[in-house]
């Protein structure tokens, strides 16, 4: 066997057990889709190490910090339209 030969066997044989897995864990997903999923338990930690009530923390003072963005911008609009009603 030549050198190309073999390069192309392990070639051959790491591609076929990547596409073997990808496509297990393709039906696997599939197989699950139709299935509720299950909250995960008050205090558990997520993929990230955080607590579940970290998470809804987090999420909070994200969407306070939008609405105070909001806010801010809204006034900035309002200020505008003043000032041009007061220039007409």
């Amino acid at each position: 066997m030549n050198l190309n030969q073999i390069i192309n066997m392990v070639l051959r044989t790491v591609l076929r057990r990547l596409i073997h897995t990808g496509v297990n864990k393709s039906i696997d997903a599939a197989a699950n889709l139709g299935k509720p999923r299950k909250p995960p338990a008050r205090g558990a930690a997520d993929r990230y190490g955080m607590g579940a009530d970290a998470e809804t923390e987090a999420e909070m003072e994200t969407q306070r910090k939008q609405a105070e963005e909001r806010e801010r911008v809204r006034q900035i609009r309002q200020a505008r339209r003043a000032a041009r009603a007061g220039k007409n």
